[in-house]
């Protein structure tokens, strides 16, 4: 059987970077993408991989990431968006940049993946796996520009997953807690903030980059074919479980 062959987006991230690292030791063929063109180039060297810098927030570079990813391959068996930004501040206190940011790096670059993916795999079906967050799936203070761009996530998931079902395409997504990336540093790198966010976890500890993408992984696999339009959960608990004190 022939080696999968992946595009990932935001693949120089705590987790796109896992997960790309997870999926080369499987001997899958990759292309990864980034924004930032010497950290992108130095991930493809490690791993063999080709390496695209790309804007995902740019219509025009994740379609030519694609058309360049399908060029080299020859196929596509499955697309990761993990590109995202966080904001942690109430409405009131939200710019009009700083929203037009957070929609436009959680939302708009997941729709231009999806579109770009099904592109690529109209007639070979495979999976297309996004980012929420558990902030979409409950009320988290101070998260309002982040969980509306995330919720929207899931709605995309669940539309496309009906739309392109037939073609043999899966689209899902995971919905992590917080996670210890270098995105979520100011919160992970202060003690007074971490031991809060900790205590908000059920299981008691935050995330890890490679919990999460081991679940990406396990919905890219062929092997989860009856997988799609879900929205997994993996975030300690947090949007589901209220431990007893």
């Amino acid at each position: 059987m022939p080696e999968p062959v992946y595009v990932v987006l935001g693949a120089t991230g705590g987790i796109g970077s896992a997960l790309c690292r997870r999926l080369a030791a499987r001997g899958a063929r990759l292309t990864v993408a980034a924004r930032d063109c010497r950290r992108t180039r130095e991930l493809g060297a490690e791993l063999d991989a080709q390496a695209l810098p790309t804007d995902a927030t740019c219509a025009a570079h994740v379609d030519r990431c694609f058309a360049e990813a399908l060029e080299h391959h020859g196929r596509l068996d499955g697309a990761v968006n993990c590109v995202g930004w966080l904001l942690l501040k109430p409405a009131h206190l939200t710019t009009d940049d700083e929203w037009a940011t957070v929609v436009a790096t959680n939302l708009t670059s997941s729709f231009l993946t999806v579109r770009a993916a099904v592109r690529a795999m109209t007639r070979t079906g495979g999976s297309v796996v996004l980012i929420s967050s558990a902030a979409a799936r409950v009320g988290l203070a101070n998260h309002e520009a982040i969980a509306a761009a995330k919720a929207g996530v899931d709605g995309l998931v669940l539309a496309a997953a009906a739309s392109y079902a037939r073609r043999g395409i899966r689209v899902n997504a995971v919905a992590p807690g917080l996670v210890r990336t270098p995105l979520t540093e100011s919160l992970t790198s202060n003690e007074e903030r971490l031991q809060a966010s900790t205590q908000l976890h059920p299981l008691g500890r935050i995330g890890e980059p490679d919990e999460i993408a081991s679940a990406i992984e396990w919905l890219l696999d062929p092997a989860q074919s009856w997988v799609t339009g879900q929205v997994l959960g993996v975030d300690g608990g947090i949007a589901t479980v209220r431990s007893r004190a």
